[in-house]
């Protein structure tokens, strides 16, 4: 899952006095049961099926919601479906769907609507980008190579509220994948009514979760959430509205919740720094990772002594503590630390796994391999463009990491920061040299991560290919899917392929630190998937 990190325009006098109606005044008593908080990233698409964006799926699961609910740390909790079964195989699953829930225009939500739902995002026409998450469900791999009709997927709706899931091989992480937005209903009327502006604004979309988008067009700088009257839960749901303002500079957070016009606010690193004694400061680690793709397409970054080289001379250490900050980490990793736990040892992936030297900060020995690299690849410099979204933060990251490269003896790295949308579009078209890209876990399961950088992902940006890592992807996710150990083995094995071979260049793992008013109760916070659910929110001074 993508995250566009602060990538709207620049703040002008105008939209500052927008955010600040926007915002209003920040709620005065319980009775209200309303909170305004920032965000960085702008609102793209609420169409799940083509949406890599983590703002997206953030707002996603608190306007629709699927055949599970995820809680606290991930616990898989009843949603639309009130029960569930599984075969002794492990093959088929069975649903039992709420007859009580809605969408938000009267219409039920039924299992056709999670039949529809999963064929359109499978379906090759579609061009989603998390097809291969519905890689050992019944024919989702030949239907998205075009080798099979995509109405033979293994779901089927046996009447109006019973759901049947049939799996080739077992998927050991089947149920947290159910609690992802990518696996949510669609209202098939309301898709076809819409066509391509489908998902586009807040009026061309319905929705089944504890809340309803409003007041986002497109573009919008803000937008809110609303209790939805018809969610089969609403007696649980304590929020009247949740008022989102996209906020790119720190400083303009800051200043609106000091003036009590925000109840959450994102803090950069230098106010984290200053702030890190205040009581109202949240800290919040994330399953993520930030990372340089080369595009291995482009003949100048085949040569591997000068991807080696380029890891070698950036310092991470101090990126992470001077530069990004809000709790990130140098994870010298791929696959975020916390994430998940050997099932023999319970070991730490990141423990298990192989650092390599290309990994360590170490300038003397990075100019040496990138003087070899340069004269093995024919060539005695180096420029390129790095690209990267338009955010403040954004652009300091981007600075950081050009100055570092910058320290090999003939590299020229020009700078392009774009806004967010376009860099997104860029990265899957692979339009670029080198970008920085981010991934987020989209569930509690290596696999995740790994999964996008076998060579026909379609979000394997940097283009980056290696049979024997394919393989053992491939082994994880088939012939070892129902032996933990095996599995679990598979995957050290292939990011060790990843990181030695320098297929792509990680840089650190994110955390955010805000600044959160104490009358602000149950938000939900997970590292991995959809991280905010604000089902259970409420207000209490």
């Amino acid at each position: 899952m993508h995250l566009a990190k602060k990538v709207t325009m620049g703040i002008s006098l105008t939209a500052l006095s927008l955010i600040l109606v926007a915002c209003g005044k920040s709620s005065s008593n319980s009775s209200e049961q309303e909170f305004s908080t920032s965000t960085s990233d702008q609102l793209t698409s609420v169409d799940l099926s083509k949406s890599t964006a983590v703002a997206t799926f953030n707002t996603l699961n608190n306007v629709d919601e699927g055949l599970v609910r995820l809680g606290k740390d991930s616990k898989v909790e009843p949603g639309i479906a009130k029960s569930n079964s599984v075969s002794a195989d492990g093959l088929t699953y069975t649903f039992n769907l709420r007859k009580n829930a809605k969408w938000s225009n009267g219409d039920p939500v039924t299992a056709q609507d999670f039949v529809y739902s999963w064929r359109r995002t499978v379906n090759p026409k579609t061009a989603s980008q998390y097809t291969y998450l519905f890689s050992g469900i019944k024919n989702a791999d030949s239907i998205v190579n075009k080798k099979k009709a995509v109405n033979t997927l293994g779901i089927k709706a046996d009447g109006k509220y019973k759901l049947t899931v049939t799996l080739e091989k077992e998927i050991p992480y089947f149920k947290l994948l159910m609690g992802f937005p990518v696996f949510f209903p669609q209202n098939e009327k309301v898709v076809n009514k819409y066509g391509s502006g489908y998902g586009n604004k807040s009026t061309s979309q319905v929705y089944n979760g504890p809340y309803t988008l409003t007041k986002w067009n497109g573009s919008s700088m803000s937008y809110t959430l609303k209790k939805n009257k018809n969610y089969w839960d609403k007696a649980n749901v304590k929020m009247n509205k949740i008022k989102v303002s996209v906020i790119k500079e720190n400083s303009t957070g800051l200043n609106l919740y000091n003036q009590k016009k925000l109840d959450m606010d994102q803090l950069s690193t230098t106010q984290a720094k200053q702030m890190k004694s205040d009581a109202n400061v949240v800290n919040r680690q994330q399953s993520s990772s930030y990372y340089i793709a080369f595009n291995q397409k482009n003949k100048m970054f085949k040569n591997k002594k000068l991807r080696q080289a380029m890891s070698m001379i950036i310092n991470r250490n101090q990126l992470v503590n001077k530069v990004v900050g809000g709790g990130a980490v140098n994870s010298l990793s791929f696959v975020s630390k916390g994430l998940a736990k050997s099932p023999t040892d319970g070991k730490d992936f990141t423990d298990d796994t192989t650092v390599p030297s290309s990994m360590k900060y170490n300038p003397t020995e990075a100019k040496k391999l990138w003087k070899e690299g340069l004269k093995e690849s024919g060539q005695t410099s180096l420029s390129f463009t790095l690209l990267n979204s338009d955010g403040y933060d954004m652009q300091q990251l981007s600075q950081y990491v050009q100055s570092d490269l910058q320290k090999l003896p003939g590299l020229k790295v020009e700078l392009s920061n774009i806004p967010g949308r376009t860099l997104l579009s860029r990265q899957a078209d692979h339009d670029f040299e080198a970008s920085i890209c981010n991934w987020f876990a989209d569930f509690s399961d290596p696999i995740t991560f790994l999964n996008i950088l076998t060579s026909r992902n379609g979000s394997n940006n940097s283009q980056w290919s290696n049979s024997e890592y394919d393989k053992l992807i491939k082994a994880s996710n088939g012939k070892d899917s129902g032996n933990a150990d095996a599995r679990w083995n598979d995957m050290v094995k292939a990011q060790n392929i990843l990181l030695k071979d320098q297929g792509i260049t990680p840089l650190y793992q994110s955390g955010e630190a805000w600044l959160v008013r104490p009358y602000v109760k149950g938000i939900i916070y997970n590292t991995a998937g959809a991280n905010y659910d604000y089902k259970y929110a409420y207000i209490k001074k």
